[in-house]
Parts: C-alpha cells; sequence; structure tokens
C-alpha cells in the first residue's frame, strides 16, 4: 500500500490501542504501457499468422474489430489495415478510391506529415483478380478510378495488375508522374499495347517514361497483346508495326533481378531494354520468337546481350486460342552458361554445346531443367548433353501430373504416364530425380 493504514478496534476505550494494518501481498508498481511500436509488431504477427490459415475476409473482419477496441488500439491498427489492399470487385474498388480522395482534400499544408492519410498507408496494391467478368464500360471505370487513385498512394513498394486490363495513357501518365515511384520495388501483371510502339522514337512510349521513374525497381512483369499469333504467318504485315526507333531511351535499372517479358516479339520498350544494362538479372521469362526475322525475334539477342548473368530462364507461351508456339534458340548454352534452372516450351530446341577450347568437355552448373512433357527426340538431346551437366539433379515434367494412388498397373504405363515411368528408370541410373508439374517424385 502507498499509505499507512492504523486499525482502531476499541475507539471508546479509554486506552484504545491502534493496530498498523499490513499488506498480505507484496507491493507491486502499475506496469508501464507498451510502447507503439511493440503494439504494431503485435498485430502484424497476429494479422500474418491469421491470413495464412483464415480467408482474407476473415483477416480483414478480424482488424476491424481490433480497431474498435479503443481509440489507441485503432491508431496502431489502422496504418496495418491499408498497408496490404486487395481489390476483386469495381465497387470496392470505387469506394476504396473515394475513402482516400476525400482524406486527401481534407489533408491541408499546415500539417508536419507530407501526405494524407489513409493514402501514405498502402504499400502493396493488389489488383490483379479484378478482371474476371468487367464489360467494356466497367473498363473505362476502373482506368478513370486508377488515374484518380495512383497519385494518393506515394509510399508504393508494388504494384500488381490484371494483364486483361490494359491501362490507357492517361492512366499510365498518372502512374508516372505521381510522387514515390522512387520506392517502386515490384510491378507486375502490367500489359503492352501495340499503340505504345507507334511512337517514332522509345522516349515516347508510355511505358519507357514508366519505367525511367522507377530506378529502384527489383521485379518487373510485361505481358503484351501486340501481334496476334497467327498473323505472324505472313511476315511483311504482321511486321508492318514493328519497326526499329529513330531513336532508343536508356532506362536506370541497378536493382532489377527478376523480369518476365511475355508475348512481345518487338517493341520499344524490347529496344530499351536492349539498351539498358542490368547488371544483378538473375531470372527471366519469357516468350520465345526465334522464327520471326528480324526485328522481331528480340528473344535471342536479349539473351546474347543480358544472358551471361542468368540463373533461372524459361521459355513460355501464354496459352490462348488459337495458339501459336514458336521454337527456342538452341545456343542458349552459349550465351546463358551460368544457368542452374532452365524451363523449355514446345517445340523443344536440339540444344547445342559451346565449343571448349581449353578442356575436352564442357562442364556447365545447370541443375534443373524443365519441359512440358516426355519427348523421345529431346531424350537424345538430353542424352548427349548429360556428359556435360554434372551437377543435374531433377528433370521437370511441367505440364504433367503423376497419377492418384490406387490406379492399376496398365493405367500407370499407359500413355505419357508410362513415358514418363520410363524417364525416370533412365534417368535413376544417372542419379537424377524425374518430378512432374508438383515437383513431385511419385504418385
Amino acid at each position: 500500500m502507498s499509505e499507512t493504514v492504523l486499525l482502531c478496534p476499541r475507539p471508546l476505550a479509554r486506552y484504545a490501542g491502534r493496530f498498523l494494518l499490513l499488506p498480505l501481498l507484496p507491493y507491486q508498481p502499475p506496469l508501464e504501457p507498451l510502447p507503439a511500436e511493440i503494439w504494431s509488431n503485435i498485430f502484424s504477427l497476429a494479422l500474418s499468422a491469421d491470413a495464412s490459415r483464415e480467408p482474407c475476409t476473415n483477416v480483414f473482419s478480424w482488424c476491424v474489430s481490433l480497431m474498435l477496441v479503443c481509440k489507441y488500439f485503432q491508431e496502431v491498427a489502422s496504418p496495418l489495415l491499408y498497408a496490404n489492399v486487395k481489390v476483386r470487385t469495381v465497387g470496392c474498388l470505387d469506394k476504396f478510391t473515394s475513402r482516400l480522395y476525400t482524406a486527401d482534400q481534407k489533408w491541408d499544408s499546415i500539417r508536419r506529415i507530407p501526405f494524407s492519410t489513409p493514402g501514405r498507408w498502402v504499400q502493396i496494391f493488389d489488383l490483379s483478380e479484378i478482371t474476371a467478368s468487367l464489360d467494356s464500360q466497367q473498363v473505362f471505370v476502373v482506368d478513370s478510378l486508377l488515374t484518380k487513385l495512383f497519385p494518393l498512394m506515394p509510399f508504393l513498394v508494388k504494384l500488381s495488375l490484371s494483364p486483361a486490363l490494359p491501362l490507357s495513357r492517361r492512366a499510365l501518365a498518372s502512374l508516372t508522374n505521381r510522387d514515390g515511384n522512387s520506392n517502386l520495388r515490384a510491378l507486375t501483371g502490367v500489359c503492352y499495347h501495340v499503340s505504345y510502339s507507334s511512337a517514332v522514337s522509345t522516349e515516347e512510349d508510355p511505358s519507357v517514361q514508366l519505367l525511367q521513374t522507377c530506378h529502384n525497381l527489383e521485379r518487373l512483369e510485361i505481358i503484351g497483346n501486340a501481334i496476334n499469333p497467327l498473323d505472324l504467318d505472313s511476315f511483311p504485315d504482321a511486321l508492318e508495326v514493328i519497326r526499329v526507333p529513330s531513336s532508343t531511351a536508356k532506362l536506370d535499372l541497378p536493382r532489377l533481378h527478376s523480369l518476365t517479358l511475355l508475348s512481345m516479339p518487338s517493341s520499344s520498350l524490347m529496344y530499351a531494354l536492349l539498351n539498358t544494362s542490368l547488371p544483378r538479372l538473375t531470372a527471366l521469362s519469357i516468350t520465345p520468337y526465334d522464327d520471326i526475322p528480324y526485328p522481331g525475334a528480340f528473344a535471342s539477342r536479349f539473351l546474347d546481350i543480358h544472358g551471361e548473368s542468368l540463373w533461372t530462364l524459361s521459355f513460355f507461351t501464354p496459352k490462348s486460342w488459337p495458339t501459336r508456339l514458336h521454337p527456342s534458340p538452341y545456343t542458349i548454352f552459349h550465351t546463358c552458361p551460368n544457368l542452374r534452372h532452365l524451363s523449355l516450351e514446345c517445340p523443344l530446341p536440339v540444344l547445342m554445346l559451346p565449343d571448349a577450347t581449353d578442356s575436352p568437355q564442357m562442364v556447365l552448373p545447370l541443375q534443373i531443367i524443365s519441359i512440358p512433357r516426355p519427348n523421345n527426340e529431346f531424350w537424345r538431346t538430353l542424352e548427349r548433353v548429360l556428359p556435360s551437366l554434372p551437377s543435374l539433379k531433377v528433370v521437370r515434367m511441367r505440364d504433367t501430373r503423376w497419377l492418384r494412388r490406387g490406379m492399376n498397373n496398365h493405367a500407370q504405363e499407359a500413355g505419357v504416364q508410362g513415358e514418363m515411368r520410363d524417364w525416370r528408370r533412365r534417368l535413376a541410373r544417372k542419379g537424377i530425380r524425374l518430378l512432374d508439374g508438383d515437383w513431385r517424385d511419385t504418385s
């Protein structure tokens, strides 16, 4: 107790005695309040743990109920609620844009905080699932909302768009001219349209102008819809839109380590990337166009310039109807000698080994090779290059799966399953595992 208490059991006695009241338990001072940083870490761990077990809606409801506990909890949990935003419908995007725009209108320059809340709290914005069922009018509405929304999120670290939703030039200009593009680390799902390459120089390409402001990008994903694959059968007509620009811009992307370029045989952006130094590029996913004459065949030229630093190379053609598959370059080991993981696309190339002048046998560090499905012709190619791949540990069938347990032996040995079992027996003699598309080695 903080004060002394005296008991007087006989107050009316002539000589009343007094007794000192002693506490039964030792005195404990009150606990100090936890700092806001510790509460923030506690809420972050709780949200991440719930997100791994519960759907996103339940995590959102839990965070909202957490904010209703008290005003102090609301101040701590609000930045966590807006830090990672995933929008799936046009209605949610409209409400989110109105919330940020209203807050920005109330902000004044007298405050010491440079940007309004909650816009400055948004660090991850995911829009990849919004194009499930959109008509042309809704696409225009989404584009208008994004044009209004991009300047309100200055501290974005990761922006995920939908490749089925091409941004207009005004939306790209809004994203380019906003504050904080230097904070972007990942930009994925960007749709590249053929109209962007209509400019005379690459400096006028809106996508190139955007990348010129994102100097700290680490991951970039661009999916093009420039040319219909069937139109490439007639090269003179299809390549009229593919022209060499009079001047080529040079980008500054010193931290870029993962790059995805799909369905882009040629563009102003490709010219800019060819003219850019990418010292940290280690992972590349690209659509092969090795049978298209200049200036369309950019896959081989890109590997000639940037292939030496690559550790992971994936050739992939987006599956649309009708799908036109183009061959991959057969000089992959010449241009990319440091590969650890190679994923090939049909038609599978006849890989050629580089000439070994210093030693009789060239040794490559490749550890994993992926192909769509078993192919007898490629087996002969693989068997020929295996002596130069002493580090090869895994061969993966990317588009196939082992049959589930319980199927009879006839089903296990038929068709693709039988070929996979035959490959597994052959590779096992060389100490190499055969995995399916789910990275499993058994059914």
